[in-house]
């Protein structure tokens, strides 16, 4: 104080900690605790899901990397939204599931300076050449590439331009349609893309991670109904594809014995999201674990299809090879106290 008067810097220093402190009384009151601050990053606790309730995440992508496993989200901007709007995409980091960093924003829409429909849709996240690539959606401009040296970023702009764009989207004609990629790299060291909304296309993908490989084909096969949002996995030997089916959306999946197919439809795997019009899945083998990692609208009371959340649910395997229903839980991976 100076002459009876607050320096403006004690203020500054006063009010940043009033405003932890309602932030860790928010997140105790709905079930997650924020224990720690390291750095600009954020260290938290869930009790349950949604795993994240102060702020709200979707369109959820996961890989695992040196016995971290990172997840990669969609922000939808707050709560009680009447439609999208995203403008950037959030990092978070956990060594055992339990505990979480947040990491500092790694990627906004405007890092993408021909992304003029101004949407951070979508993406997917991949390391490859010790380099991170993170494909993204835009809504109508396409599809993006930014490159990071490590995967928490930050990240830029690969290329100037869009990977993909609606006129490589050959069997559709809606405006939305080239959207959710979604990055398989095999076990012969052959990336590939997957994308699409109504149609489910793909592609190889070139070594250097920004060039298409090839023909551009789509996926076809008896009972697909396919809406958006791809994701490949593999396990003993079996592709797995899963995808959003219907609207409102509910996780369906088909299996194959290679790549590129043919498919097998084999059911509904995930119903529909509660509040939330639309679903997203990343499935991913963490610590000997399989995780279904999706969204909802489960931040009460604002949440909603335009405010979506982050859920996390254990998935397990039948001896056929088929996968379990995943049942959406408050509980999910989290054990009661």
């Amino acid at each position: 104080m100076i002459n009876g008067v607050v320096h403006p810097q004690k203020n500054k220093l006063r009010l940043m900690k009033m405003r932890k402190v309602i932030l860790v009384m928010i997140c105790s009151l709905f079930g997650v605790g924020i224990y720690a601050q390291k750095d600009s990053s954020m260290v938290f606790k869930p009790t349950q899901n949604p795993i994240f309730t102060h702020k709200y995440t979707a369109d959820p992508a996961a890989f695992v990397d040196d016995d971290v496993l990172w997840l990669f989200t969609g922000h939808d901007y707050e709560g009680g939204q009447k439609g999208y709007k995203m403008k950037d995409w959030l990092v978070f980091s956990t060594k055992d599931m339990k505990t979480w960093e947040e990491h500092p924003i790694p990627l906004k829409i405007t890092d993408f300076k021909w992304a003029t429909s101004g949407d951070a849709y979508a993406g997917h996240v991949m390391k490859r050449n010790d380099k991170y690539y993170w494909y993204i959606s835009t809504n109508w401009n396409g599809i993006g590439v930014a490159v990071a040296d490590k995967p928490e970023g930050p990240y830029k702009d690969a290329l100037g331009k869009p990977l993909l764009t609606n006129e490589d989207c050959f069997a559709s004609t809606h405006s939305w349609t080239c959207i959710d990629p979604a990055i398989f790299i095999d076990n012969d060291d052959q990336p590939w893309i997957f994308w699409g909304n109504g149609v489910c296309y793909y592609a190889k993908l070139k070594d250097n991670m920004i060039e298409i490989d090839g023909e551009i084909k789509k996926i076809d096969f008896e009972g697909l109904e396919f809406t958006e949002a791809p994701w490949v996995h593999k396990k003993d030997g079996k592709y797995y594809l899963t995808y959003a089916t219907g609207f409102p959306e509910k996780i369906a999946y088909a299996m194959a014995d290679n790549i590129e197919g043919p498919y097998e439809y084999k059911g509904i795997l995930n119903e529909i999201a509660g509040n939330s019009n639309t679903n997203h899945q990343a499935i991913v083998d963490f610590n000997n674990e399989w995780y279904f990692i999706y969204h909802n609208g489960g931040i009460q009371t604002d949440g909603s299809s335009y405010s979506r959340s982050v859920c996390i649910e254990k998935m397990e395997y039948n001896e056929d090879g088929t996968i379990k229903p995943i049942v959406m839980t408050t509980k999910g991976i989290y054990e009661e106290e």
